[in-house]
């Protein structure tokens, strides 16, 4: 089985990514006013809460990074696309089913432009999903004899 995927859909998921990580501390601050919910916390328990905000963050801007400026790496079939295209489809899947299984429990601001954003940052989280989870196949196909 082999899947070939696009250099330019890898870029496209960079740029995505990387305007994940952008707008991600808008998002915090102003749809789920969250800096007010992180202020009941216990001193050390706000900048955990910080600090986790703050690894999406860098982990969004740096798989963004590396998409970007090393799309031929990421599908080469070595040992290491395979295990970094790995983590990071781990890392969309499992935020994806975190998505699904856990946020429409909550409201979010009313408002079409909340509304349209919900959905266009969930079309964006799907799409990194199967991004990498078709590299991670490519690389691993590419890898077995």
């Amino acid at each position: 089985m082999s899947i070939d995927v696009p250099v330019w859909a890898i870029v496209a998921g960079g740029v995505g990514q990387i305007f994940t990580a952008l707008v991600y501390p808008y998002i915090r601050h102003r749809v789920f006013d969250w800096y007010t919910d992180v202020r009941k916390l216990k001193p050390l328990n706000q900048e955990i809460a910080k600090t986790y905000g703050r690894y999406i963050v860098g982990l969004n801007f740096a798989f963004g990074l590396i998409a970007i400026l090393l799309p031929e790496d990421l599908k080469n079939g070595t040992t290491l696309a395979t295990a970094l295209t790995g983590l990071i489809a781990a890392y969309w899947v499992g935020k994806v089913a975190t998505q699904f299984a856990y946020y429409p429990m909550y409201t979010i601001p009313p408002g079409a432009v909340f509304k349209w954003g919900g959905y266009g940052m969930n079309l964006l989280f799907g799409f990194f999903a199967v991004l990498y989870s078709a590299l991670l196949l490519s690389n691993v196909s590419q890898l077995l004899p």
